[in-house]
């Protein structure tokens, strides 16, 4: 009967009225779960302003086409985050994601700092990584409370984001080190 009645609430408590500890626990993943899907999806609406900034910085093709592709896909998860708010019954709402506008910040100050041409790129795909990482680990965290929460279909779609988010990390490392690291090492400080 335990698990009967757990498996009817998702409040946290049993439908005799009494407390379940299992249900309050789960009770609280779901707010952190929102909390977490809320900071995401700041975080991706704010890079589908940066990345393109990192394009216009960007002169390596090959980096290009990377990032150029990437953010389609950044515009696809963001669609995605707001699926799984609405299978939670949530509105989508973002909340500034700190993490994520200090790394579109250090992004920005490297593309200023660095000179144009293989050392803006190989610093750009320094940035760059660093949110894919960022990123990875909030899908990662996301899935796994989802997986939790017995939410298969939140589980889809975050897995798919964070495969994603896997695959740009290893173009970035691609790129890098098949063109822009071995140009940047080229040249000759000024």
């Amino acid at each position: 009967m335990k698990t009967q009645s757990k498996n009817n609430s998702r409040n946290g408590t049993r439908s005799n009225g009494a407390s379940n500890n299992d249900g309050m626990q789960s009770s609280q993943l779901m707010k952190l779960f929102e909390d977490e899907l809320k900071d995401i999806y700041w975080a991706e609406k704010a890079l589908t302003k940066a990345i393109p900034k990192m394009i216009k910085n960007a002169t390596s093709t090959e980096l290009v086409k990377a990032l150029t592709g990437h953010l389609e896909e950044t515009n696809k998860q963001v669609s995605r985050v707001e699926e799984v708010f609405k299978l939670i019954d949530k509105k989508a709402v973002a909340k500034k994601c700190e993490a994520m506008e200090g790394l579109i910040k250090e992004a920005e100050e490297i593309m200023e700092d660095c000179e144009k041409g293989p050392m803006r790129d190989a610093g750009i795909i320094s940035a760059g990584q660093k949110v894919e990482h960022y990123e990875i680990a909030s899908y990662g965290t996301l899935r796994q409370f989802a997986e939790t929460l017995d939410l298969p279909d939140a589980c889809g779609l975050l897995d798919q984001t964070l495969n994603e988010e896997k695959e740009a990390d290893k173009k970035l490392t691609e790129v890098a080190l098949s063109t822009v690291n071995v140009r940047a090492a080229e040249e000759v400080e000024a």
